[in-house]
């Protein structure tokens, strides 16, 4: 009984066995190269270079180095023409309110009164001929005063206006008065020209 059964059991292992050697296996991949480990090269000994001596400096290496004589040009200034003094300035004045205008001759250093204004002319010129405009232009003290009423005190003057005047631009320097407005028309001369002075 014994026997027989172990017979049994060893027929079950062999069929088994069998149909599992039987059954197809599935390919395996090949294994992957192993690649091989470079190993570093030993450190190379470089020598340092010698260090290089620059020769010294000379003193006419370290001169300016001169210009050609070809390119030496001495610059002349040539003396600017001045411009051309006269004695008596042109000025022409207006009334805001009558609307009343006048033009009269003003000699310089001499007050002139036209209503409630004193005009002093201190200089008047005309362009140099080297000029780009021919222009007239006088230097003003135009004061403010009323005339004196009878019984009355002189009212003390008040300067309206101070500079130079263009007569080319009359709006470049303009009196600000809220009555009356002058402006420089030109220059004559009462007496010969004279040429102007240096400025300082």
């Amino acid at each position: 009984m014994a026997r027989a059964s172990r017979a049994i059991w060893g027929l079950a292992l062999a069929l088994t066995a069998g149909s599992l050697a039987a059954q197809p296996q599935a390919p395996t991949a090949p294994p992957a190269p192993v690649a091989p480990v470079a190993e570093a090269p030993p450190p190379i000994d470089v020598p340092a270079p010698e260090p290089t001596i620059a020769p010294p400096v000379t003193k006419e290496e370290v001169a300016p180095a001169a210009p050609p004589q070809a390119q030496v040009t001495e610059k002349r200034v040539e003396d600017p023409t001045r411009r051309t003094r006269y004695d008596i300035a042109v000025i022409q004045a207006l009334d805001k309110v009558t609307a009343e205008t006048l033009r009269f001759e003003a000699a310089v250093g001499r007050p002139v009164r036209w209503k409630g204004l004193i005009f002093t002319v201190r200089a008047c010129e005309r362009s140099a001929p080297d000029e780009a405009i021919d222009d007239s232009v006088a230097y003003l003290s135009i004061d403010s005063q009323p005339r004196a009423q009878p019984g009355r005190a002189t009212p003390p003057a008040r300067e309206a206006f101070r500079g130079w005047m263009y007569a080319s631009s009359p709006g470049l320097h303009p009196m600000g008065h809220a009555t009356y407005d002058a402006w420089v028309i030109s220059c004559r001369a009462a007496s010969p020209a004279r040429p102007a002075a240096p400025a300082r």
